[in-house]
C-alpha cells in the first residue's frame, strides 16, 4: 500500500464525503480508490463499443476477395 499526503479543494472534499456515504466506504482512501477505478474503466481502458462488436463480426464472415499479385491489386483499385 502506497500512502500520500495530498492537497484537495473544498468541493473535492466534499464529493469524496459524498462517496464515502453513498457506498458506505470506511474512509476517504477508499473513496479514492473508488474514483480510481470508475476512472480506469471509463478513460484508460474503454470497452468497445456494440455497434462496433457488431459491425467487425459482420465484417469478419465475408468471404475474402482473392487478389494474387500487386499488380491484379492495382488494376483492380485504379
Amino acid at each position: 500500500m502506497v500512502q500520500a499526503i495530498i492537497n484537495i479543494s473544498e468541493e473535492s472534499n466534499r464529493v469524496l464525503n459524498i462517496l464515502k456515504a453513498k457506498y458506505g466506504l470506511r474512509d476517504k482512501s477508499a473513496a479514492i480508490n473508488l474514483m480510481a477505478e470508475h476512472y480506469e474503466d471509463a478513460i484508460l481502458e474503454p470497452q468497445l463499443r456494440p455497434e462496433f462488436v457488431k459491425k467487425a463480426l459482420r465484417i469478419d464472415k465475408q468471404k475474402p476477395i482473392k487478389i494474387g499479385t500487386v499488380e491484379a491489386l492495382r488494376k483492380r483499385y485504379r
